[in-house]
């Protein structure tokens, strides 16, 4: 199997001025991903794809953890923007931020399912 490397040195100067005039700062995008690359918080956002709300108890049910362990993963992603929550009584509830973040983790597992069915599954 042949190597992923360039063979030769060979920079292509008009498009990486390109790009790099034009890269922005990421560093939030990554924090967002990195948020999300916990694959408890992710079960958490897919639980909040299938309902728009759900209370901490629904969500540590749902995860299989106890209410603190569910109660600190929500806060992270509500303190990265990713969730956001109120209380209704003795109880708190959580929701997904906004559409974005819904169609990102749509998006991502489809793209995940997609890949299985079609074989390319590296792990």
């Amino acid at each position: 199997m042949p190597k992923e490397i360039c063979e030769v040195t060979h920079v292509h100067e008009e498009a990486v001025t390109k790009v790099q005039q034009q890269m922005p700062d990421l560093s939030g995008v990554a924090k967002f991903l990195k948020a999300l690359s916990d694959e408890t918080r992710l079960k958490i956002a897919y639980a909040l794809t299938v309902e728009d709300e759900l209370c901490v108890c629904d969500v540590a049910t749902i995860i299989g953890s106890s209410v603190a362990t569910a109660s600190h993963h929500l806060r992270y992603l509500k303190e990265n923007n990713l969730a956001r929550s109120h209380r209704i009584g003795k109880q708190m509830y959580y929701s997904l931020a906004d559409e974005h973040i819904y169609q990102i983790v749509t998006i991502a597992y489809e793209h995940a399912k997609e890949g299985i069915a079609n074989g390319s599954d590296t792990n």
